[in-house]
């Protein structure tokens, strides 16, 4: 008996984030085809879930988009720290943040999606890519692979890239993502004091499968 009571709050406990999770999947759908004003009845009837269980998690439609966004740029940042963990060189710990990135234009469309739609979170939030970057930068410049004068302004050039870059691949569908991505990687690491022959040369390494 006793173990049937324990189990109870977590069967109601997986109940509820199984139902938080359904309703910000349905706002990131929205999000990434642009229907920003859609009824709550609509966003519940998409999740599966019941009008009701809507108001248990979020007090608006704000709230929910607010938090589908969150969720995206979390996705994002977990990814990429899990696919540079073992790199320690700050140069390529970026670069190859930033080619994977522009990798998941296609390979993630309506992530993507999601993000470019909220630019200016993508740029200034502390979750994602745009930490990540500042961070590596920052590394970088401290051990002397960087040379920035003002990694602020650096990090407004990286997220400007990124945010065209992605907008560009959504665009041109026919353009090569990994050839275009790989080429802006290397201008950006040009531009923050690397050497042309290490940009190439780092640009060129293998990457993780994505789709893995």
């Amino acid at each position: 008996m006793a173990q049937q009571t324990s189990d109870a709050p977590n069967r109601l406990e997986r109940r509820k984030a199984r139902t938080r999770a359904a309703l910000v999947h349905a706002a990131q759908t929205f999000i990434a085809a642009g229907k920003f004003n859609a009824p709550i009845l609509e966003l519940t009837q998409a999740a599966d879930v019941g009008m009701g269980s809507f108001y248990n998690h979020f007090d608006s439609r704000e709230q929910l988009f607010d938090a589908a966004v969150e969720d995206a740029l979390e996705r994002h940042g977990a990814l990429l720290d899990e696919l540079t963990q073992n790199l320690d060189d700050p140069a390529h710990v970026f670069a190859q943040s930033f080619r994977l990135t522009g990798r998941l234009h296609r390979r993630s469309p309506e992530l993507s999606r999601v993000l470019l739609t909220n630019g200016l979170a993508l740029a200034t939030s502390d979750k994602g890519l745009a930490p990540r970057a500042r961070r590596d930068i920052e590394d970088g410049v401290h051990t002397g692979r960087f040379s920035v004068g003002d990694p602020e302004l650096a990090m407004v050039i990286v997220a400007g890239a990124a945010l065209c870059l992605g907008q560009l691949l959504h665009n041109q569908p026919e353009r090569d993502d990994a050839e275009a991505t790989d080429q802006v990687t290397e201008d950006l690491l040009r531009m923050l004091g690397l050497p042309g022959d290490q940009a190439h040369e780092i640009c060129r390494r293998p990457l993780p499968d994505l789709n893995a």
